[in-house]
């Protein structure tokens, strides 16, 4: 286990970094216009988020001790069509939770 002093001091550096990470956008450059390559390059932040998040539990989930899963790449499967052909995310991961809860009944 780590002691308290490491402890505080891991948290105390971590909240300096995120502080100095927002900072660095909203503080310095508040007032200036971002460089359209930059703008562009944001934009995709999130769309990037949301995949990195999910992948590791579709990949290698820690119910089947780390074995893919046909319930959950047919449910990301799924997902990623629908997502596709309405353009919606919300309606996309319904159809991935209900795929996901839906295919144990049938297999």
């Amino acid at each position: 286990m780590i002691d308290r002093s490491q402890f505080w001091i891991v948290v105390v550096v971590l909240g300096l970094a995120t502080y100095a990470i927002r900072f660095s956008f909203l503080g310095l450059l508040g007032n200036r216009a971002l460089p359209g390559w930059l703008q562009r390059s944001l934009r995709y932040t999130a769309v990037a988020v949301l995949p990195a998040l999910v992948a590791p539990a579709v990949l290698w989930p820690p119910v089947t001790g780390g074995e893919p899963d046909a319930a959950r790449l047919l449910a990301a499967a799924v997902t990623v069509m629908v997502g596709l052909a309405t353009r919606q995310m919300i309606i996309a991961a319904v159809a991935g939770v209900v795929t996901l809860l839906g295919v144990p009944f049938l297999l």
